[in-house]
């Protein structure tokens, strides 16, 4: 595999976890997306970007980056200039059952408030624990518990108190919970307007400051989603891009590779423990 091409890990067993690397990111570039799941990454060598919501910031080898569902963010090279990382991604709610045992609150998933850490030992043992999951000799057990270990740990070191947004219209959630719900259906302005009760300018202007993206970015961004997790069921491509809404598998692929910075094919293909 070439330096510059992803590579994911997946296990069967461990369905709540996956993991990403790339040895030379000089190429890869994202639009602005966002996941469902929970990320945490580790630069591991170079220099780059990082957009979190309306913050512009430049990350190198040693960084933590912390991205919360939904929200809306990318990372990208500087010019020329060499860059790695690892990425892990986690589904929001085994973590929110990590989060709730110390306490036993049943309020669901806390965001983090931090989007960068320096902390050595949070990238140190995110390092390690690429390094375990990919080992074949170590058992599923050890990978077990060492994740458990890693996001129990979390919580503790980068803080979970929610930062509420400002004056934010509910009716917002509404239409993208419509766009959600809908999102391998042909949606027009007037139909998420309708099911919001919001006019169409308010709606376009404040869903953008509210999500980082436009409705129709959005949409766009939820179809990916869709694809991606039918992919991960095992879908072929072509399948997976009609199931989720795409004209054609084309276009699929095109916006995949756009906002995920891998192929279907790529991200279908991971080093796996069976």
């Amino acid at each position: 595999m070439a330096d510059d091409s992803p590579q994911f890990w997946r296990d069967e067993r461990l369905p709540f976890v996956e993991a990403r690397a790339i040895a030379d990111g000089r190429k890869l570039c994202y639009s602005l997306h966002s996941h469902e799941f929970f990320s945490i990454g580790a630069i591991t060598a170079g220099t780059s970007s990082y957009i979190h919501g309306e913050q512009r910031l430049e990350v190198k080898a040693g960084d933590v980056v912390i991205i919360n569902p939904q929200q809306a963010h990318g990372c990208n090279p500087i010019g020329d200039r060499p860059w790695a990382y690892i990425m892990f991604y986690i589904d929001t709610g085994w973590l929110a059952r990590l989060q709730q045992e110390p306490t036993h609150d049943q309020q669901g998933f806390t965001p983090f408030t931090a989007c960068l850490s320096h902390d050595p030992i949070l990238f140190a043992g995110l390092n390690r624990l690429y390094a375990l999951l990919l080992d074949p000799l170590r058992s599923h057990l050890e990978k077990q518990i060492a994740l458990v270990d890693y996001f129990s740990e979390l919580p503790l070191r980068l803080g979970t108190t929610p930062t509420q947004p400002i004056d934010i219209n509910p009716k917002l959630a509404t239409a993208a919970a419509f766009i959600r719900r809908h999102c391998t259906q042909s949606l027009t302005l007037e139909a998420i307007c309708q099911a919001s009760g919001l006019s169409p300018s308010y709606l376009i202007r404040a869903f953008k400051k509210r999500y980082g993206m436009t409705p129709h970015a959005y949409l766009v961004n939820q179809r990916i989603q869709y694809g991606h997790r039918l992919l991960k069921r095992g879908f072929p491509i072509a399948a997976a891009a009609s199931e989720s809404g795409f004209a054609d598998q084309a276009h699929f692929q095109r916006t995949f590779k756009q906002l995920l910075a891998a192929t279907p094919g790529q991200y279908q293909t991971p080093s796996t423990t069976k």
